[in-house]
């Protein structure tokens, strides 16, 4: 219905609104013209006993009359110089009812008795006590009926409330116009944008260009904008990671089987009496038993889950010793220019899922090296871990180049976060979300020049994994 719409109830709030102020004007405007109106009577006794007084107070009763009607009085009384004198006189048809003094009577005060004038329909006879024009005299003093007063005042009042609802009507259609021109009109436009976006919001043409006059409408309308541009990017990116994730899960399937045949082959060279071959067989099958957990992983994340973690206490030492020895081995070359510490207690041990924290401290380690390599200097990259009270921490610092700017502004966030040339942003992304699934959080101490540093939170009670 029209009065439930926002232009409906605004034009109801004007003319209420209107007619109110109307009412606060009209109280007043009777009253100042009960006043004229009492004045007038006063003004014209006043020149009708002149007119007595000029002929030398002799004049005919029919004449007395007509001076009477004509000031619309029934006695006149003067007083000039400390005498009081009733100047012209008629037939008082009941007792004077009450006495309203003119020269003395405050706002608030005419308001009150015009008031009770108009409720009342009662006719009675009151005396009126005013100053003579041009100072004839001391006062001047009459007697008259309320009925004429009182009718007068009803005319005046119909013709001022006839004028106020033409005024308010016309106010309320002007307003009404404007309001729905300047809000009504735009927030219909806004309301349109939003829903001809919901139709299609991977449509960046359907994103809504701010175009309100209003502040706090553009401010309205821009807010709406970048809400959508987010939104059309992030349905964008599920697209992707959706396609990406079909085609991860088809090779990490093909990869799992030449994996599964490799390990065969590696077991056998546990046999072997080569000493070279004997050290590095142990590894060899290692690392390929984790390529083939993380190819079952890549397919249960193909399925938009990361596996709960299996948590399980360990000794911290031993996997940092591993995660770093990996990244010697993948330095090669490079090794001799990169530094690689663990400052982490032989008896440390912490619950978590070990296979897990491997990939996590795998990725950032491996993060840091690349951050070296790509500078052509020496560095060093520390890996240290320590517990509290309530939880275990695990840091992970390096001396490279430090993080770019656009990289610290989306560092956990899928093919957004990307620290290098080439590099594609998923491998703190999903460091992040192996952390959240312990109950803890990856964050990052510190970025710049000097290097970086990676903070790793652990909690020692066992929680729900986070969403």
């Amino acid at each position: 219905m029209f009065r439930n719409t926002l232009s409906g109830r605004f034009l109801m709030l004007t003319i209420l609104f209107v007619m109110l102020a109307e009412v606060l004007i009209f109280v007043p405007s009777i009253a100042r013209f009960r006043e004229d109106y009492l004045l007038l009577r006063l003004e014209r006794a006043q020149i009708a006993s002149l007119a007595l007084l000029a002929n030398n107070g002799m004049v005919s009763d029919s004449l007395e009359k007509e001076l009477l009607a004509n000031a619309g009085v029934l006695n006149v009384v003067l007083r000039r110089d400390a005498v009081r004198q009733l100047v012209l006189s008629s037939p008082i048809p009941k007792p004077i009812y009450a006495t309203y003094d003119l020269r003395t009577a405050g706002p608030f005060q005419l308001i009150s008795d015009a008031m009770n004038e108009l409720i009342d329909p009662t006719d009675r006879i009151i005396r009126v006590i005013g100053n003579p024009v041009q100072d004839a005299g001391l006062l001047i003093e009459v007697t008259t009926e309320t009925a004429p007063l009182r009718k007068a005042m009803i005319d005046y009042g119909l013709r001022i409330l006839a004028l106020s609802a033409i005024i308010s009507v016309m106010t309320a259609f002007l307003l009404f116009v404007a309001v729905r021109r300047l809000l009504v009109v735009p927030i219909k436009r806004v309301v349109n944008h939003m829903t001809a976006y919901a139709e299609a919001p991977e449509d960046a043409r359907r994103v809504i260009e701010p175009t309100a006059s209003v502040r706090e409408l553009r401010e309205a309308e821009l807010a709406l904008q970048s809400l959508q541009k987010q939104l059309t990017g992030a349905l964008k990116q599920k697209e992707r990671l959706a396609q990406l994730g079909g085609a991860v899960a088809k090779v990490s399937h093909d990869l799992r089987n030449i994996l599964t045949t490799a390990q065969l082959f590696a077991d056998r060279m546990e046999y072997s009496k080569d000493p070279a071959v004997i050290r590095a067989a142990p590894k060899l099958v290692s690392s390929i038993s984790r390529a083939v957990n993380l190819c079952e992983s890549t397919l249960a994340f193909g399925k938009a889950e990361e596996p709960p973690p299996t948590l399980n206490r360990f000794t911290l030492l031993s996997l940092v010793d591993d995660v770093l020895e990996s990244e010697r081995i993948a330095a090669g070359g490079e090794a001799c220019k990169i530094t690689f510490l663990a400052d982490v207690a032989a008896n440390l041990t912490i619950r978590a899922d070990q296979e897990q924290l491997h990939r996590v401290l795998s990725n950032l380690v491996r993060n840091a090296r690349q951050a070296i390599d790509a500078t052509s200097q020496p560095g060093t990259i520390e890996l240290g871990a320590g517990e509290g009270d309530s939880a275990w921490w695990i840091r992970v610092g390096d001396t490279g180049p430090g993080l770019p700017a656009k990289a610290r502004d989306n560092l956990f966030t899928p093919f957004q976060g990307g620290a290098r040339k080439g590099g594609i942003g998923l491998g703190l992304a999903i460091a992040a979300e192996l952390v959240r699934g312990h109950g803890g959080r990856l964050e990052l101490v510190r970025s710049d020049e000097d290097g970086t540093e990676f903070l790793i939170r652990l909690p020692k009670t066992v929680t729900q994994p986070e969403a």
